[in-house]
């Protein structure tokens, strides 16, 4: 009667470990090459989705608000 908690605990592990990992690979305000990619932020166009889920955003039809460094 067990079985079903601990595979309903380690899915959720799992899920949790995977979602950091995203997070960790994917997310701009990461960077893991200081070298050749120091600013990762400067880069992404405002059309670039990073976000998980967005509810009422349409990332194809946003234009560019900022000034080139």
């Amino acid at each position: 009667q067990l079985i079903p908690l601990f595979v309903i605990i380690g899915s959720g592990g799992v899920g949790a470990g995977l979602y950091l990992m995203r997070l960790a690979m994917f997310n701009p305000d990461v960077s893991w090459d200081k070298k050749n990619n120091p600013e990762p932020w400067n880069k992404l166009s405002p059309s670039d989705q990073y976000k998980f889920y967005s509810v009422n955003v349409d990332y194809s039809r946003l234009k560019k608000d900022r000034p080139d460094f």
